[in-house]
């Protein structure tokens, strides 16, 4: 082989080995190549997916956070009972700082968006997250809605219900100021119709006992009498929200006043008894409570009455100051006629009242009713009262409260309840806890205290149906 051909074929074999070198390479550099693209995509991925996903909490606790604070700002600016001025101010600070949570996770889910990497969030997760935030958000703002809204029913209820409990006026006081809360109570009144009772236009024995048609359902239900019992009978009262019982007592002169056998003028001394101790000691076959008492801790035994108290003709008490701004003497005159009327203790005993207490207010009076304005200012509650109708039947009435089966009474139910039964006089007594009937010495409707417990309690006095 010559030089010349030996030279050519060495050019010849470099270049098919810096060919075969190149091809390596590249080779090598497309297989490497899709790698390291690979890589930086998935880290940029991973970097969005985790963007999205700390925007998403950050949306979640903002909606968590956001009602609760603007909330509590809100109730701060109508009261400072439960959250004081300084502590308004963080709450404001708090709400603020929740938005810009929100907006700063709402960015990164926008600039971030869903990118399909194959994991899912369980269905039934997002289904259980969404009723809790729905709920959460809706609840809350219901209440605010409710408390603080164009529609004052809700507002009225919970003012004038809260106010006239001993226990749970802290549930007003939190959410209202105490103007709005005086506000609210003036503009939920009664108003009385200003007279007396005149007892001629009651005739007692004047009603059909012995009718066979009726003119409604109530009338029947009042005059047709038990088999066997011309004493008394005992309806059961359904109506709107609450129930009760009613004792219809055909003989007043049964109705009389029983007292406590701990009652007088020393807080420390004196004592309430239970009606059925009262009902027993009494002989009687119906009780219910009947007047109010001092009870300035909320805890009293309940043995000192609010204003005057006359049994069986004989003054027991002057009592410690009247229990409420309206009413006046409820009583029976020694004709067995409901007496309302505003007279001193002196006066009463003079004009032959056997049986009274001071009570209020007066719901109805010669067949006139009170104009309740509102609620009436008491609220819902179980309630108690007492009525006599012009033929002389008198009206026991106990409507339970607290409770989900019934909810209480205010006085327009009192009054409406009283007068589909024939009230011709009627007057709203002590409620509360104390509201309770018993039958032959056992409690027979549901009495609840302020801690929504089935229990009555000691009162100072109670009107008996003796046998």
């Amino acid at each position: 082989m010559s030089e010349k051909e030996t030279i050519t074929k060495k050019e010849s074999e470099e270049k098919e080995t810096v060919a075969k070198k190149s091809a390596v390479e590249i080779n090598k550099e497309v297989v490497e190549h899709p790698k390291k693209k690979t890589k930086k995509v998935l880290r940029k991925v991973a970097n969005r997916k985790s963007k999205r996903v700390t925007g998403i909490k950050l949306i979640l606790l903002s909606i968590l956070l956001i009602p609760l604070f603007t909330y509590l700002y809100i109730i701060s600016l109508n009261s400072d009972r439960l959250i004081n001025s300084t502590l308004s101010i963080v709450m404001l600070v708090l709400s603020i700082i929740s938005v810009l949570i929100f907006l700063c996770g709402l960015i990164m889910v926008i600039f971030n968006k869903k990118i399909k990497t194959g994991k899912k969030v369980k269905l039934w997760f997002k289904i259980v997250m969404g009723i809790f935030l729905t709920g959460y958000v809706g609840v809350s703002s219901l209440v605010m809605v409710l408390l603080y809204g164009p529609n004052p029913a809700f507002r009225d209820w919970l003012v004038t219900t809260a106010m006239m409990t001993m226990e749970h006026q802290y549930l007003a006081e939190w959410f209202y100021d105490e103007n709005t809360i005086d506000e609210i109570l003036s503009q939920n009144t009664v108003i009385e119709t200003g007279e007396d009772t005149n007892p001629e236009l009651v005739q007692i024995g004047g009603g059909g006992a012995n009718q066979t048609i009726y003119a409604n359902e109530y009338e029947e239900a009042i005059l047709k009498k038990d088999e066997g019992n011309d004493i008394y009978k005992i309806i059961d009262i359904k109506y709107k929200n609450f129930k009760g019982k009613m004792a219809v007592v055909y003989d007043p002169s049964k109705v009389k006043l029983a007292v406590s056998k701990g009652v007088g003028s020393n807080l420390s001394t004196s004592y309430g008894q239970m009606i059925t101790t009262m009902s027993k000691d009494n002989n009687a076959s119906i009780a219910i409570n009947a007047g109010g008492f001092y009870d300035p801790d909320w805890n009293s035994r309940g043995g000192v009455p609010h204003g005057v108290v006359i049994s069986n003709g004989k003054l027991i008490t002057t009592g410690h100051g009247r229990a409420v701004g309206v009413g006046g003497l409820i009583g029976f005159n020694k004709e067995n006629k409901l007496v309302l009327a505003r007279m001193s203790a002196q006066e009463a005993l003079k004009q032959g009242i056997r049986d009274a207490v001071d009570f209020g207010p007066f719901l109805i009076v010669n067949g006139k009713s009170s104009y309740v304005n509102g609620n009436g200012g008491w609220g819902k509650s179980p309630r108690t009262a007492i009525a006599q109708r012009k033929d002389g039947i008198v009206l026991l009435l106990v409507i339970d409260g607290r409770q989900a089966a019934s909810a209480g009474a205010d006085m327009n139910d009192l009054v409406a309840v009283l007068l589909k039964y024939g009230a011709y006089n009627a007057a709203n007594l002590d409620g509360g806890t104390s509201s309770a009937m018993s039958l032959n010495g056992q409690i027979i409707t549901n009495p609840r205290n302020g801690s929504f417990k089935a229990k009555t309690r000691a009162v100072p006095n109670a009107w008996i149906v003796t046998k």
